[in-house]
């Protein structure tokens, strides 16, 4: 039902196709300006709202490189309080960072973690900040093209190729379909279990690859819940009960990994980056002591975990948990995309593996 609505809004998504074609045919067209940098950035991004896998490819990308090049991270900090340039520290919190930096931070405490709206700002002032940097990931940066980076991964899931979609609000994509001749290495993400050779075929014809581009394929693999506060592991059996609290831009894939996994599963969606309120903890508390069983749990993803952290006197004797995801390379194609993106480093002087 909601899908044929949107289809009534396709007017409007011919409208501002047209627009989002024009700006980038400005900026094709050199009228508006990009700023290059002899120095590696990559640029991590999707042509759709959300729901790519954009924040774990971030987290591949730094454990493949960060033990050899002096790694940094550059968001916008989407749904921070804060405005301008910073760089996470301590003292950082998700509110004033954003939710997905602040979930680098805690995870990769020797990356540089820094924020700032205007990329072609925060790149020199990061460089300035922490001069030993040697390599720039870009989170969710493919639409800002006053930054040209040198290398850009985009993402599209497989249950929602951007070949298959339609511009906002009839569709998904924020961006026009055209804009992909842009990327470097394009990754279908979030494929089924068993996807098949003549399945990756096809959808390769389908994308229509051009000579400098290459695509690869993954799947997300969850890895084993820790508790928000203690890290301790749980012991989930067939009978756990789980209230499942999530807000993320595509909750599918979890909702059907906890159906195959468990017998039943309770949800409390909220929004994409959805700040936690006292009244959301409030339900949250309400909710899972409905739940009529003693072996029962609360489950949540690591981006909804930064913005629940505030809430640890109020949650510490709650049996709270986190859920990690990652991707996972199909058809033995990692160590190819980890060379792809290795090279493209070593190709410039400034990028000298780190000395142990």
């Amino acid at each position: 039902m909601l899908r044929s609505f949107r289809y009534l809004l396709f007017p409007l998504s011919l409208v501002y196709g047209a627009i989002v074609w024009l700006r980038n045919w400005l900026f094709d067209k050199n009228i508006f300006k990009s700023a290059a940098f002899n120095f590696p950035i990559i640029c991590v991004g999707n042509i759709a709202t959300g729901g790519t896998g954009k924040t774990p490819m971030t987290e591949y990308l730094i454990r493949l490189l960060q033990n050899d090049f002096n790694t940094a991270t550059l968001s916008r900090g989407y749904k921070r309080k804060t405005k301008g340039f910073a760089i996470a520290d301590e003292a950082a919190t998700a509110l004033e960072i954003g939710d997905e930096p602040m979930q680098f931070h805690n995870k990769y405490p020797g990356v540089t973690v820094a924020v700032g709206e205007e990329r072609l700002v925060a790149i020199p002032q990061l460089l300035h900040d922490k001069p030993g940097t040697q390599l720039i990931i870009l989170d969710d940066a493919f639409q800002h093209r006053m930054v040209k980076a040198g290398l850009n991964i985009v993402l599209t899931a497989f249950n929602n190729l951007y070949t298959r979609d339609l511009m906002l609000p009839a569709g998904d994509l924020r961006d026009v379909k055209d804009s992909m001749k842009r990327a470097d290495i394009i990754v279908v993400t979030k494929c089924r279990p068993g996807l098949t050779v003549k399945e990756k075929k096809e959808i390769i014809e389908e994308i229509s690859l051009l000579p400098h581009q290459s695509v690869f394929f993954t799947e997300i693999r969850y890895s084993r819940p820790y508790h928000l506060f203690t890290n301790a592991q749980p012991v989930i059996g067939p009978g756990t009960n789980i209230l499942l609290v999530c807000g993320i831009a595509n909750p599918r894939p979890l909702k059907d990994y906890l159906t195959a996994q468990m017998h039943t599963y309770d949800m409390l969606r909220y929004p994409d980056h959805h700040i936690f309120h006292s009244d959301d903890l409030a339900d949250i508390k309400k909710h899972f002591e409905k739940i009529q069983s003693t072996d029962k749990i609360i489950l949540t993803t690591e981006k909804d975990a930064v913005r629940l952290v505030k809430f640890q006197q109020e949650l510490k004797a709650y049996p709270i948990y986190v859920l990690p995801i990652e991707h996972s390379f199909l058809f033995d194609e990692g160590p190819a995309f980890d060379k792809l993106v290795v090279n493209f480093i070593r190709s410039f002087d400034t990028a000298r593996p780190v000395q142990e």
